[in-house]
């Protein structure tokens, strides 16, 4: 058990030589393999899901914890399936982009195809197993969204990443889907004012999507991967960035300002020193060498690397002014 890297691998993306990743618990290897830093992005998802559940008096702790493993491990799954697939088709020889900056464990000899691919089977059959309880409880809707998510889960790296359809895919996963369909299976209810809320999130999510396909275009063009940033060129897709960094808190002032949140869910305002600081960013294009106080072990990742903040402190302070909705109406403040 090695707690320290459970922690870092939850946190960044680590770089690990062959003989440290010899030494690592298996729980320790699942983390890296399936690049756990990013889960942080499903879980905001889930959480809210539950959050507006708790709001409107519906929530169930243990629906909400089976959608939360469900969500988690289908996103691992994706992560392995994405690697495997690449791997399959030669995308990350010869030290491509996304082979510098994290362990990809095939191309890094850290592990065969027989063992990803027990990785694979494992957490998609836990992701699967929490599925069949929900819909066992719910019925046919949860069903087709058990189907939906099993398509993007194996679908989007290919064909969906190489028709310009992978960024798409992500704002329907992280809004609609996660959030919208938790809060049905969590209440047996849907509701559009769910889906609506559930877009800012969303947004936030394919802005880091967004910024690494800007950060590894010219790779991806070289490989024949077309993705949104390759189809619109560089600079259209930085400015695709910024609009999708801006909408976010344009919408949370129009569900604030239409009555489908509450003021509280406004401390996302406070996330703005991180906004102007990705958009600073995406204003230019990404430099050749990275500043001299540039975290090295980030690199070549740039306009990921601000996105990514501003997405997890975004998403976070969406989650505490929820809780603080649910708070406020138990006590009868709202």
């Amino acid at each position: 058990m090695n707690l320290s890297m459970w922690a870092k691998a939850v946190n960044v993306i680590p770089r690990v030589s062959k003989e440290e990743w010899d030494g690592l618990d298996v729980i320790s290897r699942w983390l890296i393999a399936t690049r756990s830093a990013v889960l942080v992005m499903t879980f905001i998802s889930a959480a809210i899901a539950g959050l507006l559940a708790a709001r409107d008096a519906r929530f169930d702790p243990a629906l909400w914890a089976l959608v939360t493993v469900g969500l988690l491990f289908a996103h691992a799954t994706n992560n392995l399936v994405n690697d495997f697939t690449d791997h399959l088709k030669g995308v990350d020889k010869d030290n491509y982009f996304r082979a510098q900056y994290g362990p990809q464990p095939l191309e890094h000899g850290l592990m065969t195809r027989g063992q990803v691919i027990l990785y694979i089977a494992v957490t998609g059959v836990i992701a699967l197993a929490a599925g069949i309880v929900l819909v066992a409880v719910r019925g046919e809707a949860t069903l087709a969204l058990l189907g939906l998510g099993a398509f993007f889960v194996l679908f989007y790296t290919w064909p969906l990443k190489y028709i310009g359809m992978g960024e798409v895919a992500v704002i329907v996963v992280w809004g609609p889907l996660m959030v919208g369909g938790g809060y049905y299976v969590i209440t047996g209810q849907m509701s559009w004012p769910v889906i609506l809320a559930s877009l800012p999130v969303a947004l936030a999510a394919t802005t880091v999507l967004f910024g690494k396909h800007i950060d590894k275009l010219d790779a991806d063009a070289g490989k024949g991967i077309r993705t949104m940033p390759v189809l619109l060129g560089e600079r259209h897709a930085r400015g695709a960035t910024i609009a999708m960094l801006t909408l976010q808190y344009l919408l949370v002032v129009a569900l604030v300002a239409g009555g489908s949140l509450s003021f509280l869910i406004l401390t996302v305002l406070f996330a703005l020193p991180w906004y102007v600081r990705a958009v600073r960013a995406f204003r230019q294009p990404r430099p050749v060498v990275p500043p001299r106080q540039y975290p090295p072990n980030i690199w070549p990742l740039w306009f990921a690397a601000f996105a990514f903040q501003h997405t997890r402190r975004f998403g976070s302070l969406f989650l505490l002014g929820l809780a603080a909705d649910v708070v406020a109406r138990r006590l009868g403040v709202l």
